[in-house]
């Protein structure tokens, strides 16, 4: 695996650490400026709103730029942000840097996964595509919980500090690894934009990145809910909060690492286990919740599964969408965090009509249930027209006479 490849997954560690870390830090924020809970928890959903719409425009963006400049600028920019962030006393400053970061973010991400891929041959895409997303990963096992604690000890600032600090050697590396070929990889002309957007919503792909999106909307269903579910239903101490995102993060880092091992060579069956297990998974941490010893063995185990087959779908969006070599990881990003905010969005509505703490679960198991139901009606459409294409018995005798 070229060593450009882990440097991009240092770099969304950084990013993906400055994704969640906000969870952790919205007392302190809302305390130092001065604004409600409510404001301070807004500046989460900036930053999603930034990735899922600054995904496919960043990368239009930059898709005839050489693709160590793209790097470089995105990451620059991300950078910035946080400096500004951590610097500025004003609420709408801090929101818009939240917004503009997370265009700085979705931009490298989707430039990102299509250089890590082109830069191995086809038995090793998968695993790569498995490193950048791992960075996510590791950022959740790491990066967010020393986030917590940065701000604990000397105030939410010192978390965009430590951010923008640990990108910094990832500019340095991008510098130094990353080719500077254009983002095709092709050395001539962009494809044509119009040609690429048909390839992404052709009947191939619609339905892998809505099943994406639906997968996601599960995972953070239940993830941006987790707290309330342990220490009012489990019954665990708040201590044990981040002993469970840490669960759930290296859960997912082995997902990741599974996943890119094994989605090269049978992605549909990858998927196929990894969905119909996250559907059952969901649903038993939903009865389980009352019971701590049980509740605890199954995050890190749902982590797995969420995050390996997300892995294994981008892959599959990857591989699927050659005539879209600039888009394909900003549709891929953008499925991802779509997902994301669909999910919590309807985990926080389940909470609020009075369904109780174990509502988001279930809505993630009933989010599964339906990315199955388009999943195998996908697989039955393929199946009828390849059978219209394929010739009867009698037709094959009626050749075979004349």
């Amino acid at each position: 695996m070229p060593i450009a490849v882990y440097v991009l997954g240092l770099a969304v560690f950084a990013q993906g650490t400055s994704e969640f870390m906000l969870s952790g830090l919205v007392s302190g924020i809302a305390a130092d400026l001065d604004v409600p809970l409510s404001a301070a928890g807004l500046l989460t959903s900036a930053f999603a709103v930034g990735m899922v719409v600054g995904a496919p425009l960043m990368a239009l963006s930059s898709r005839s730029w050489p693709r160590r400049r793209a790097l470089l600028l995105f990451l620059a920019v991300f950078v910035a942000v946080h400096v500004v962030g951590a610097l500025t006393p004003s609420y709408g400053v801090l929101l818009a840097t939240r917004f503009v970061g997370a265009l700085a973010n979705a931009g490298f991400w989707a430039v990102a996964l299509t250089t890590a891929v082109s830069m191995v041959p086809d038995r090793l895409k998968g695993r790569a595509a498995a490193v950048v997303v791992g960075g996510v990963t590791i950022a959740c096992v790491v990066g967010v919980p020393a986030g917590a604690v940065l701000g604990e000890r000397w105030g939410w600032r010192s978390a965009f500090w430590a951010v923008a600090i640990v990108s910094l050697p990832a500019v340095l590396a991008v510098l130094r690894s990353i080719p500077g070929g254009r983002g095709t990889d092709t050395g001539g002309a962009p494809v044509p934009v119009r040609d690429e957007l048909r390839a992404l919503t052709g009947p191939r792909l619609r339905p892998v990145l809505l099943t994406m999106a639906l997968v996601q909307g599960a995972t953070f269903c239940t993830f941006s809910y987790l707290e309330p579910l342990l220490t009012r239903e489990t019954g665990l101490g708040a201590g044990w909060v981040p002993v469970s995102l840490a669960l759930f993060g290296a859960g997912s880092f082995a997902g990741v690492t599974v996943a890119g091992r094994f989605a090269d060579a049978r992605p549909v069956a990858v998927v196929a286990t990894g969905m119909t297990a996250l559907a059952l998974g969901w649903a038993a941490l939903a009865l389980a919740a009352g019971r701590p010893a049980l509740a605890l063995a199954l995050i890190p185990l749902l982590g797995m599964l969420a995050f390996g087959t997300g892995t294994a779908l981008i892959t599959r969006v990857l591989g699927l969408a050659s005539g879209a070599p600039t888009l394909a990881g900003a549709f891929s990003t953008t499925a991802f965090n779509l997902g994301a905010t669909v999910g919590s969005w309807a985990g926080g509505l389940a909470l609020d009509a009075g369904f109780g703490y174990r509502a988001p679960v279930w809505v993630s198991a009933l989010l599964m249930v339906l990315a199955l139901l388009v999943a195998a009606t996908t697989a039955k459409g393929r199946r009828s027209r390849a059978g219209e294409r394929r010739p009867s018995a009698v037709q094959r005798s009626a050749r075979g006479r004349l």
